[in-house]
């Protein structure tokens, strides 16, 4: 009797699981002292994570050969492009530009890598994301971003 893959995707996901997750263990155990639960070595985080990993991706393989899930679907590069190229434009133009002007290219390109562009809804993202960003890292943890561009002397907001 032949097994059938139902689930290519979750075929595929538990194969990164136990991949991922069986490396790190054997690495963590092989090459560091694994220590106890009450006096833990430098090798007991990472083998048991990569163990929890392993035991997880046990689960999905079972459920791949068990439900049917969708065909896998074919790569668009268009949005893995952009949404990459935003992310190191992002970590590029955060010093020149500051912070503002910075999450405003990387919300809009990432955004134009989506089927469905619409102005309003990203502009209200940009601007949540902006506030957000602003009351957590610049004043909640006093992060040293800069938030307006480089050319501009005096900042107005602090």
């Amino acid at each position: 009797m032949k097994a059938k893959i139902k689930a290519p995707k979750d075929f595929w996901a538990a194969m990164m699981f136990i991949g991922f997750g069986g490396f790190f263990m054997l690495w963590a155990l092989t090459h560091y002292q694994m220590g106890t639960a009450v006096r833990m070595g430098p090798a007991y985080f990472p083998a048991v994570l990569g163990g929890l990993l392993v035991f997880l991706g046990l689960l999905v393989l079972i459920e791949a050969f068990a439900m049917a899930g969708p065909k896998v679907p074919t790569i668009k590069f268009k949005p893995l492009i952009l949404i990459s190229v935003a992310c190191v434009v992002y970590g590029y133009m955060m010093k020149p530009l500051g912070l503002i002007l910075a999450t405003a290219l990387l919300v809009f390109m990432s955004a134009l890598g989506g089927h469905e562009f619409k102005w309003k809804e990203v502009t209200i993202l940009y601007v949540v994301l902006i506030i957000f960003s602003l009351l957590v890292f610049v004043k909640g943890l006093t992060l040293p971003f800069p938030i307006c561009p480089a050319f501009i002397e005096n900042c107005p907001i602090r």
